[in-house]
């Protein structure tokens, strides 16, 4: 009979970008079970809302997570202007996006790199950041910061995108489609790292459903699941197909968010070419008076934003629930029959913002 043994992962470990904590039970080398254990960075940003007033909020919340920061502020000021009735202008909504579908690619790109510093191909890894440097130059540009870009407003943007700016985001893009290709070719076609993707950490379809798993970690079980498929922003007026895989293994969570780097560039290409004339923002008067959700599609996967007003400046509850909380479900699972040396590849597989999670 084959020995069983608890060993602790984490919170600190070569492959973790944040701090998680597992116990993994093993019989011999291979995992039986993981029990996951978070809250090591917990700052309690939810509960600023008795502190900072509506506006300033955007800020706190945007704070979240630096790698997907605009979609924290963009989630946030939607609850708002769901609320106060508000109807943002349609190039607030185009500008919106633009910035959404960069940071996308932004944290696409910086997992890329972690994968690949996962299974130990440091020269991958560089290669990937230095593509994302282009993006992140393109942040700075337009918004003014590299990481945080504090453009939301309840009502609609605080900056604009001059055509200058859209011919130099066009033209960068080439350059990063390209070298993504490039990219593309090692992630997926080496035997190397084939070797270490394929057939591990497989989720099926059902376990994916059942599991509530989101993002690329559900598209690439098959799940057809994105909810910029609702048409909210300006993503209505783009054409949008879900990138799905069939395996659910590590092999197709990679093969998925490589192919939504190219998606992404595809819908900023639309998004400028459609792009209309118009007012930035309206103004909004008052104090939000009532509740409201509303979902996003962030790079991870389906965030909630959930806030409760009552004709205050401050508002009296704000909740996010992250993609990352989502998935930590399907992780567990996927860990399940997996030798010991795979398992800093399947976290790394989940993208987990622990940050995001835990707040």
């Amino acid at each position: 009979m084959a020995k069983r043994s608890i060993v602790p992962f984490g919170p600190q470990h070569p492959v973790l970008p944040e701090p998680v904590h597992l116990d993994l039970v093993l019989e011999d080398e291979k995992v039986i079970e993981a029990i996951p254990n978070v809250g090591f960075v917990h700052r309690g940003l939810e509960s600023l809302v008795d502190k900072r007033d509506f506006n300033q909020m955007m800020y706190v919340i945007e704070r979240t997570c630096g790698i997907c920061s605009f979609g924290h502020g963009m989630g946030y000021v939607e609850t708002i202007e769901g609320i106060m009735n508000v109807e943002v202008p349609d190039r607030a909504k185009f500008l919106r996006v633009i910035w959404a579908e960069l940071g996308r690619i932004h944290s696409h790109l910086l997992w890329m790199g972690l994968m690949a510093d996962a299974f130990g191909f440091e020269n991958l890894f560089y290669s990937c950041w230095r593509v994302r440097e282009k993006i992140l130059d393109l942040h700075e540009m337009t918004a003014g910061g590299r990481v945080i870009f504090s453009v939301n407003k309840v009502g609609g943007v605080i900056k604009d995108i001059t055509p200058e700016m859209m011919k130099a985001i066009l033209t960068t893009l080439d350059e990063v489609e390209e070298e993504t290709k490039i990219l593309q070719k090692t992630f997926l076609y080496d035997y190397t790292v084939e070797s270490r993707l394929k057939g591990v950490g497989v989720l099926t379809k059902q376990q994916a459903h059942d599991l509530g798993c989101c993002g690329p970690v559900a598209r690439a079980s098959g799940i057809a699941n994105d909810y910029r498929l609702t048409g909210y922003e300006a993503y209505g007026q783009l054409d949008l197909e879900p990138v799905i895989g069939v395996n659910g293994d590590s092999y197709d969570r990679c093969d998925v968010r490589i192919r939504e780097v190219f998606q992404s560039i595809d819908l900023l290409r639309q998004a400028i070419a459609k792009i209309p004339e118009g007012e930035l923002s309206v103004p909004v008067k008052g104090n939000p008076d009532g509740e409201h959700f509303v979902r996003i599609e962030q790079p991870r996967g389906e965030a909630f934003y959930y806030t409760k007003a009552s004709g205050k400046k401050y508002v009296d509850r704000f909740r996010l629930r992250t993609p990352t909380f989502a998935n930590l479900a399907g992780l567990t699972e996927s860990l399940k029959g997996c030798d010991l040396a795979d398992v800093p590849i399947l976290i790394v597989t989940i993208d987990p913002c622990i940050s995001c999670t835990e707040r």
